[in-house]
């Protein structure tokens, strides 16, 4: 079963790295799944956290600093160090016909950090200022997706790694959000 699985997970990295591409998107991709290319939007979210919710504002940043902490040790800490899944690019059997859009990198490929951090980020947000601004959720999420799509296209990561690590993200933001609306309750029982 777990050979079907990987087969099936290969194959379709097949099918997004090696047959579904276009030369747009191999323009695009490699620079959409980078930190510099979000930095902008990082810093504009986190302004206007502050100017709308002032130190709550702060403390929201901080949070969502905190999960994507927290998704980025348990994915590249936690389980790429022990599961020890070589990158495509990595894999002898594999990188012949791997398109490689950027560089392979070190670490191992189980599971992807980026899909981790960026969904841990958008589910995060999604589920705490969501509830304010319930439009943001969808373009939140697809927003990750995209990012954690092009961790394959670019030929870095399989399928399953950005799954997985989206997986992770989620269920991290979702314990960190419960815990933030928690304590963002009982604030205002305490504060009125």
């Amino acid at each position: 079963m777990l050979n079907d699985l990987l087969q099936l997970d290969l194959q379709l990295f097949h099918l997004i790295n090696g047959e579904w591409h276009h030369p747009w998107l191999d323009a695009v991709l490699p620079l959409w799944r980078e930190k510099k290319t979000w930095l902008p939007f990082y810093v504009l979210l986190a302004g206007f956290l502050f100017f709308k919710y002032r130190w709550k504002g702060l403390i929201l940043v901080a949070a969502v600093g905190l999960t994507v902490g927290l998704a980025d040790i348990v994915s590249s800490k936690l389980l790429k160090k022990n599961v020890g899944r070589l990158r495509p690019c990595q894999n002898t059997e594999v990188r012949a016909e791997t398109r490689l859009l950027v560089g392979c990198g070190r670490s191992y490929s189980f599971t992807s950090s980026h899909a981790a951090n960026h969904f841990a980020m958008a589910a995060f947000l999604a589920l705490t200022l969501g509830r304010a601004y319930r439009r943001l959720r969808w373009p939140l999420l697809l927003w990750a997706g995209s990012i954690a799509y092009s961790q394959v296209y670019v030929g870095v990561h399989y399928p399953l790694d950005v799954f997985f690590g989206a997986l992770v993200g989620i269920l991290i933001a979702y314990i960190m959000a419960k815990l933030y609306l928690r304590w963002d309750a009982a604030r205002v029982d305490a504060f009125g």
